[in-house]
């Protein structure tokens, strides 16, 4: 695979331009009727004319109202196909977009909006007077805006000199870390081209065919997946993307079969929720070739693709690492049914490091450290955590990126996904930093301190566990539980929750009085079911705060 691109594609506005012009009536996105509905806007396809006209016209605006090389602008647009019309015009300009996630709350938004610092943001009409508080709380004045609204005239910071290119800034995305607030991945042009570069020429079981594939998705635009692999495959390949609010288990084989998808992006949540329906005579009668995506049930693997009749094609990567560093098992033997996401390509170079520091040998778990080979180690990989040059230059020590992630590597060379080395909690695909949601927890009053670590969950991967130490006078019972659940419900994300409650007397700490992670697994499995423990993942749903 050729690592340079051509000197006329060095941004994605002019990756959209040149397939634009080459399939300009074929479809880019599809709305379909249900998230036509639920956004309550127009159903069909909009062709990649159609969308480059609406694109030039907002690059107008947006030059007349002086954005420019240099700026940021967040966007809250949730998964609206009006997202990527905006993004492809500011990115002609040399703006980088903040992709926003419409669950973060109060103290979310506080810092993302100080520490990115956005010089506007378009946003949902029932998110403007959250975004207003938060940037008050910080003393900025933040312009917001709708999508049909012209664009604010700037006032403030000029754009700087110079002209984007495949090295300036494309986006800035935000991650969970294990540092508690989250880290700002800068991501240059490069990071995008060639992720859609990649996905659509690595071929195998995941080949694409260039004007004709129908992508379907419902994982969530501000995420590296669908912006970066999803979108940008289907604009280097002519396709369409079809980008679904969320995942609806009822009515997600009505939305493959109407949309007529070809490809189907998952999470491992999503297969466990499918093959637990009822099997039906139309499981097989649609046009999916392959499902993309990672962290599929290693039991129900081999039943999910009997059933449905297409492969679920197991890949890692990180928004870090981009396709600088990305495995896929898009050629057999795949190993299904043991967590194998692929062998590494000869464009990447792999280590698995034991914890002596020593190389793990076959079969015995190492963390991944990953670069890319060739001139670059970086290439591809984001360009370095926004105002934080420790956390980048630790990430990136020895010359390896350090993954964190704990892998084996088997006979044949495939790798196998253990667990994770971070402390992040991943549940439904979302990464949860658990030192984030013990900050906001310590802010409770009856809490005098407090620990969170993951606890498994059938459906969700991991599932939040605060074992929580109370102040003197308060009594642990299940009303002071929800009470605990529904601040944090005010201040985080619904995800980032505590699903369990458990009241202890003490949370494991180290010599330096630093809580002792590796204890913390014991402390849970002996509270768990026990008087002292409250289920509150009822508490946990979308828009709760």
């Amino acid at each position: 695979m050729d690592q340079h691109f051509p000197s006329s594609v060095p941004t994605v506005f002019a990756a959209f331009e040149q397939t634009a012009a080459r399939y300009p009536s074929c479809a880019f996105l599809s709305v379909l009727p249900e998230t036509a509905k639920t956004y309550e806007i127009p159903a069909g396809d909009i062709s990649y004319r159609v969308a480059q006209s609406g694109i030039v016209r907002l690059q107008q605006a947006y030059r007349q109202a002086g954005y420019g090389y240099g700026h940021r602008v967040g966007l809250l647009l949730e998964n609206r196909p009006s997202f990527f019309m905006h993004w492809f015009a500011l990115n002609s300009l040399g703006v980088s977009v903040v992709p926003i996630n419409p669950d973060l709350r109060a103290a979310e938004l506080e810092y993302l909006i100080s520490h990115s610092e956005i010089v506007a943001a378009l946003v949902l009409p029932s998110r403007v007077d959250d975004l207003n508080v938060a940037a008050k709380a910080k003393n900025i004045t933040l312009p917001l805006y709708g999508v049909d609204d012209l664009p604010p005239v700037l006032t403030g910071k000029p754009p700087r000199s110079g002209q984007p290119d495949i090295n300036s800034e494309c986006a800035l995305l935000y991650t969970s870390g294990t540092t508690g607030q989250p880290k700002g991945c800068i991501l240059p042009n490069e990071y995008f081209l060639y992720a859609g570069h990649w996905y659509a020429t690595i071929g195998g079981l995941i080949a694409m065919q260039a004007g004709c594939e129908r992508m379907l998705t419902p994982l969530p635009i501000f995420h590296m997946n669908a912006m970066a692999y999803s979108a940008m495959a289907m604009v280097m390949t002519g396709g369409c993307l079809i980008v679904l609010d969320r995942f609806h288990p009822r009515s997600w084989w009505n939305s493959v079969r109407e949309s007529r998808a070809t490809i189907v992006h998952y999470l491992g949540v999503m297969p466990s929720m499918l093959i637990g329906a009822p099997e039906s005579a139309q499981d097989k009668e649609h046009s999916v070739r392959f499902g993309f995506g990672a962290g599929v049930d290693q039991g129900l693997h081999v039943p999910f693709e009997d059933r449905f009749g297409f492969p679920l094609v197991e890949a890692w990567a990180m928004t870090e690492t981009g396709a600088g560093a990305v495995v896929v098992a898009s050629h057999e033997p795949r190993h299904l049914g043991t967590r194998c996401f692929g062998k590494p390509s000869n464009e990447l170079e792999v280590r698995l490091v034991a914890e002596d520091g020593s190389e793990a040998p076959v079969n015995v778990p190492g963390e991944l450290l990953v670069r890319h080979s060739g001139y670059d180690p970086h290439y591809g990989f984001f360009r370095a955590y926004l105002k934080d040059e420790k956390a980048t230059r630790e990430a990136w020590a020895g010359g390896w990126f350090h993954t964190g992630d704990v892998v084996r590597r088997g006979a044949d060379g495939s790798l196998h996904f253990i667990d994770r080395k971070k402390n992040v909690i991943r549940r439904s695909g979302e990464n949860i930093s658990a030192v984030e949601v013990e900050g906001v927890l310590l802010q409770h009053k009856a809490v005098k301190s407090v620990a969170v670590a993951p606890v498994a969950d059938q459906v969700r991967g991991d599932e939040v566990f605060a074992c929580v130490v109370l102040e003197d006078g308060y009594q642990g019972d299940e009303k002071l539980a929800a009470d605990i659940v529904a601040w944090c419900l005010s201040r985080l994300a619904y995800y980032k929750a505590p699903g369990y409650v458990g009241f202890v007397t003490a949370v494991p700490l180290t010599s330096t009085q630093k809580i002792q992670r590796g204890g913390l697994k014991d402390l849970v499995a002996g509270v768990i079911g026990t008087a002292g423990c409250f289920d509150t993942r009822s508490m946990k749903k979308r828009g709760t705060h």
